[in-house]
């Protein structure tokens, strides 16, 4: 896999984790291939920070506290300046029912956790053009 050209705009990502380490292992490997990241901890942070940032691609934990990452998805899709963004889920619950009610939220893919990091790069260009 080749980086982002550095004589490019950058490509913005919303990693949305609960979890303060995981969300900055995620920042440095999505840096380094040249994508700009922002951060939520929990679904109604990430609403206001895609409303803002408008992002390109959203990774979406699903288990978060308070508001799920289920419910934040269906909220940012029904928002018509966010309809298109790409969302994929993260979870490290592997069920078929996970996947089914993700991508009814509107998800536009799923990945398990621990994260694999090449099949997350390759998800986010083929879903974004990125």
């Amino acid at each position: 896999m080749s980086k982002t050209s550095e004589a490019t705009q950058p490509h913005t990502v919303l990693v949305v984790e609960d979890y303060r380490d995981t969300r900055q292992m995620m920042r440095i490997v999505l840096e380094e291939f040249g994508y700009r990241v922002v951060e939520a901890a929990d679904g109604r942070e990430a609403i206001e920070v895609a409303k803002r940032e408008r992002p390109t691609a959203i990774l979406m934990d699903m288990g978060l506290p308070g508001m799920d990452g289920f419910e934040a998805s269906r909220r940012i899709k029904a928002l018509p300046e966010l309809k298109l963004t790409t969302i994929i889920a993260c979870s490290a619950y592997n069920r078929w029912e996970w996947r089914a009610k993700a991508i009814a939220a509107g998800c536009n893919g799923f990945l398990t956790k621990p994260l694999d990091f090449t099949r997350l790069i390759s998800l986010l260009r083929v879903s974004t053009d990125l």
